[in-house]
């Protein structure tokens, strides 16, 4: 239990290979032995800009930029341990899940997949994770 006064190790992740944050948030912050990963939408990290295509395009743009978040952490897809995926349209599930499925080859992360209302720049889905950085 933590008691006032007490530090949590926290510690910003940033890399050139994932967008730059757009707002008052880190692309990630390792505390304790917890990886957290903002939510990611479908920005190229080099042009800024959104990628055009349909949700499989979205999501492989967000899935590739997660992945060099936990590059940058030293970790990969392995280490994931919760995504939630928010969607703006559920009828995309198939699309999205397929794309998904495809970084995990035995074991994935558990994992919430809901459907809101709007996302940052009008993406069609948006993904945060959290990883664990071991013992």
């Amino acid at each position: 239990m933590m008691q006032e006064g007490d530090n949590v190790d926290r510690k910003v992740v940033y890399t050139k290979g994932a967008p730059k944050p757009v707002g008052a948030y880190s692309q990630a912050v390792i505390a304790g032995s917890i990886l957290s990963i903002s939510g990611q939408v479908p920005i190229d990290p080099e042009s800024g800009r959104m990628v055009e295509g349909d949700a499989r395009a979205q999501t492989e743009r967000v899935m590739k930029n997660i992945g060099e978040i936990l590059k940058a952490a030293g970790l990969d897809y392995n280490d994931l341990v919760k995504v939630r995926i928010y969607t703006t349209d559920l009828s995309l599930f198939s699309e999205i899940n397929d794309v998904y499925s495809q970084y995990f080859e035995e074991e994935p992360p558990a994992r919430v997949f809901v459907e809101v209302s709007a996302l940052p720049l009008g993406a069609l889905v948006e993904i945060e994770a959290e990883a664990y950085l071991g013992g």
